[in-house]
């Protein structure tokens, strides 16, 4: 009875030929070759090419939390266009190309193209929208126009610089009015929190983390969803609304990267191949860092040096081009009606002097020293926030909202929107609104203590706000908290000035114009607190020159950010991005630390490796070897005993191999049958992704009769090195190779393998050996705060209780609840992890 399948007849390698492996380089392009080589047969026939396309898509679908192996996709990516081409080959005329031809080659060239200008105009109009909710949200909250309830202050009162009779406070009374400041803000949390956590938990925070993990390769499933594209658009308005110390410059990416995902994955070319979607999320990245800035360049140059480890002239040249039609939309959109692409968009027209160079290393120190604090005590935080308010992620939000209403609201630099009252720091004071006697010598102190005040309060709140279950970014509540720094810096270098204006200090001033311009140092405040949080530096400077369109401030911004970074590394490498990405165990090779651990990869490897013999093992041995999840793949040796290395099979590819012999067999075959697991020799004709072949010479349900051949799914050009070779260049070649898993084999025979997670479990426990530190007294002031919190819960509902008579009783779950929510150990994901998903993550990747 022959087999439904396409079948191969796949010689056995020699002994001889097995222990004479080849090297590293030439089994990669062997890995690519292999698949040029193959193309003849795997394309013989229409069913046979569909065929090869449904396989590898519904391996695919299997892939959540795991890593891409950028090897094998390579090779996948080139059989794809092999087989679209045969496909095609009716398109031929006599030998001679076709019109149609040459009609469908063009379009597939410009398909690229086509979709990052859809991506660029879907993102721009996005961004448009999203600003003009955001304001009108966060003006409600003080107040409503008479004209029209739909615009907001700016709008109502177009033309005029201190308010007009059109907008109207919601009442005379004070208290009146802060009640419902604290009101509208706690709502607009609460929304928020019930959207993202009914409907997409991936929409909650920024989201940069595990973009950059995603693009390195990592598979969520969900993260880059339709779902969370909507949700995050809804949600983001309400969270800036709210007026928690939250930004939406980081969400911005996030929305941005699950749009060119969302339209990509409606053309086959980016379905079904990673590397190319991996293009298309980078090019995403820099368009949402240019509609939150207004700057194209910038965000092209924060997706090189902060979100992606590959970034070729082609992708740079397409993120570029996806960066300028999203800006263009939105600056056609013209969503502040004044010609500005974000609020804090600011002109200067004055050139700065020598001596302030002084106060300028001042305020880069000082961005320096805030990342480094920041990063310290969020990081506890979050940790304190995972252990203890996982299940009470809706009600810490909303508290959170309206604590954040209460100390606001009575100093004027924090009740305002952070963008608003980054555009009145940024502005020289001649010429322009006065908000609040910020430019009156008379009121200056008072605004230096008010300033200073903002400064620290902001501080605190991005503590305990960043990470909170909201759609929640860190770019502008940095930039505000650098600000209101600068801004007070600034005003203290005025009023000195002013004091002795005749000082040899200031011989370089002018005496016909103004010789200090504190807008400038709260712009410079800006760029040095949010070099300090992200580590990044040249994209800060342009991003900024982009803001001012003067180059005049070029190098004081360059000096700003040079001492920021100077400070930061003294603190450690990375920012809260890369730091959130270890908080949260994500298998990512960091390229920014810099190793030198003086071990082989034989130090790190897993030895006891479970490894699958070439001939001999039988069907119900692969099942239960399947049944355990802690392994993601198995290498294929000649004989267990001599272990000599043939090749390596995934544990996804494997998996769907057993279950479609299951689906398409009608006749049951027996637990006994023998499984054949042996490789293609280097001149073998055997597509990339084939499918099992079965050999009968008696009855399916006798083992003696039956043999499954899996051979065509295995892998046999792995990535092998030798056990001396340094642990640093393995994790090189992790980075820039991109394999799954690396083989270690010593004359041809299998020593142990190692992942991206053994690489990062060393590096862990070398840096803890290097800096020890005792994580008892945190954990203790974890378990003090807790205690607190609940007695101050329990205190409060107890009040509840009393005073409506018993009516209404608040509370939670009890001590075995409250023992639920103690987990949270930082492992590190290096596979299908058992990830309960909630039902909403509706999309893959």
């Amino acid at each position: 009875m022959s087999s439904r399948a396409t079948s191969f007849s796949v010689t056995r390698p020699q002994l001889s030929q097995l222990s004479r492996r080849p090297s590293v380089s030439s089994r990669l392009s062997f890995a690519v070759s292999s698949v040029e080589q193959g193309e003849g047969a795997a394309a013989a026939s229409a069913p046979a090419e569909q065929q090869i396309e449904e396989e590898i898509a519904e391996i695919k679908r299997y892939e959540d939390f795991t890593t891409i192996d950028w090897v094998q996709d390579a090779a996948q990516e080139r059989l794809r266009r092999k087989t679209r081409r045969r496909k095609h080959v009716g398109l031929y005329d006599h030998g001679r190309v076709s019109w149609r031809y040459k009609l469908w080659e063009s379009y597939d060239a410009a398909q690229g193209w086509i979709v990052v200008t859809l991506i660029g105009a879907a993102i721009g109009l996005n961004a448009a929208f999203l600003n003009i909710i955001t304001e009108w949200l966060s003006d409600i909250k003080m107040g409503y126009c008479t004209t029209a309830f739909y615009l907001n202050e700016n709008f109502c009162c177009w033309g005029e610089d201190n308010g007009c009779d059109q907008w109207h406070r919601w009442t005379g009374f004070y208290p009146v009015n802060y009640l419902l400041y604290i009101m509208f803000a706690t709502i607009f949390a609460f929304t928020s929190a019930i959207l993202v956590k009914s409907f997409a938990p991936y929409a909650a925070g920024s989201g940069i983390s595990e973009i950059k993990c995603i693009i390195a390769g990592f598979v969520m499933k969900g993260f880059l969803g339709f779902w969370t594209l909507v949700i995050k658009s809804v949600a983001l308005p309400l969270a800036i609304a709210s007026g928690l110390s939250v930004g939406k410059e980081g969400p911005s990416v996030h929305y941005a990267v699950c749009t060119g995902n969302v339209i990509s994955r409606l053309f086959d070319k980016y379905k079904r191949n990673a590397s190319k979607t991996r293009e298309i999320l980078s090019a995403c990245a820099a368009a949402g860092v240019g509609v939150a800035f207004g700057s194209p360049i910038g965000g092209v140059l924060f997706s090189l040096e902060e979100m992606s480890n590959y970034f070729p002239l082609k992708t740079m040249w397409r993120s570029y081009f996806c960066a300028l039609v999203a800006t263009a939309v939105l600056a056609a959109m013209n969503p502040f009606r004044t010609g500005q692409l974000v609020m804090f968009q600011v002109k200067y027209d004055r050139s700065w002097h020598f001596f302030e160079t002084v106060p300028y290393i001042f305020i880069g120190i000082f961005g320096g020293l805030y990342g480094a604090f920041v990063i310290k005590w969020n990081l506890r935080a979050q940790a304190f926030r995972k252990k203890y308010l996982t299940k009470w992620a809706v009600l810490e939000a909303t508290l959170l909202a309206a604590g954040t209403a209460v100390i606001c609201y009575p100093n004027v630099f924090l009740r305002i929107d952070m963008t608003e009252s980054m555009e009145i720091l940024f502005l020289e004071c001649e010429g322009t609104e006065d908000y609040h006697g910020l430019c009156d010598a008379d009121k200056r102190w008072g605004n230096i203590i008010s300033l200073a005040l903002a400064t620290v309060i902001r501080v605190f709140l991005v503590i305990i706000s960043y990470g909170c279950k909201v759609p929640a970014g860190i770019f502008v509540p940095s930039m505000a908290i650098g600000a209101s720094f600068g801004r007070s810096v600034g005003i203290i270098m005025q009023a000195i000035y002013d004091a002795r204006p005749d000082s040899a200090f200031f011989a370089a001033c002018q005496p016909d114009e103004p010789c200090i311009t504190p807008g400038t140092y709260a712009f410079l405040g800006a760029a040095a607190a949010l070099s300090g949080i992200m580590h990044i530096t040249v994209s800060v400077v342009v991003i900024m020159f982009e803001l001012t369109g003067a180059l005049t401030y070029i190098l004081p911004t360059m000096i700003v950010v040079g001492v920021t970074k100077a400070v930061s590394d003294l603190f450690g490498k990375g920012g809260i991005a890369d730091r959130m990405i270890w908080f949260s165990g994500f298998p990512f090779l960091d390229n920014k630390e810099e190793h030198n651990f003086g071990v082989p990869v034989s130090v790190v490897m897993t030895n006891d490796v479970v490894a699958i013999p070439v001939h001999g093992m039988t069907l119900q041995s692969i099942e239960d070897l399947l049944k355990q999840p802690k392994y993601q793949g198995f290498p294929i040796v000649e004989d267990i005993n001599t272990r000599i290395l043939v090749g390596y099979i995934g544990r996804t590819e494997l998996r769907y191999a057993v279950d479609r012999l299951r689906r398409e067999r009608a006749i049951t075959i027996s637990p006994e049958a023998r499984c054949t697991f042996a490789p293609a020799v280097l001149n073998a004709v055997t597509p990339i992704t084939p499918t099992v072949t079965i050999s009968n010479t008696a009855d399916y349900t006798t083992s003696s009769s039956t043999s499954v051949d899996f051979s065509r799914y295995v892998d046999a050009t792995p990535v092998t090195v030798h056990p001396r070779l340094p642990l640093e260049t393995v994790m090189e070649l992790f980075r820039k190779i991109g394999p799954r898993v690396i083989l270690i084999e010593h004359h041809g025979k299998l020593s142990g393998l190692v992942t991206v997670k053994d690489c990062l479990k060393y590096q862990f426990k070398a840096e803890a050996a290097e800096n020890p530190r005792d994580d008892r007294e945190i954990a203790e002031g974890h378990e003090r705060l807790w205690g607190l919190m609940r007695s101050v819960a329990a205190w409060v509902a107890n009040k509840m209780a009393s005073a409506s008579g018993g009516r209404i009783r608040l509370g939670g779950g009890g001590a075995s609840e409250r023992a639920g929510l103690v987990r949270g150990d930082g492992r590190i994901m290096d596979g299908d992890e058992d990830v309960v998903d909630d039902g909403v993550e509706l999309e893959s990747r």
